[in-house]
């Protein structure tokens, strides 16, 4: 199928940072007719029956329950810290 008028394949290879010899141009515009023509032909299919959806299956959370959980007491939280001052983990100051 030849590419059709309505697009410039010099304005899209620009748009794509792509660096097109002659022959990719040919190439990738007969390419990109030949999609934009299976477009069209799915825009004739009539999905008057079909309800809009986001996905084709339904999305669920797949995460466990938020359960609150007792946490690290301070000495296990300290164990490993380097260092430690009024149990709270010292760290070096890194602006001045």
């Amino acid at each position: 199928m030849s590419a059709p008028q309505d697009f410039n394949v010099d304005y899209l290879a620009q748009l794509a940072r792509l660096a097109l010899t002659p022959e990719e141009k040919a190439r990738f515009a007969a390419q990109l007719g030949d999609v934009l023509h299976h477009i069209e032909q799915l825009a004739q299919v009539d999905v008057s029956g079909v309800e809009p959806t986001a996905h084709a299956f339904p999305v669920e959370n797949v995460w466990d329950a938020d359960v609150p959980r007792p946490g690290l007491s301070v000495a296990d939280a300290l164990r490993n810290a380097p260092a430690q001052r009024e149990s709270m983990i010292s760290v070096p100051k890194v602006v001045e």
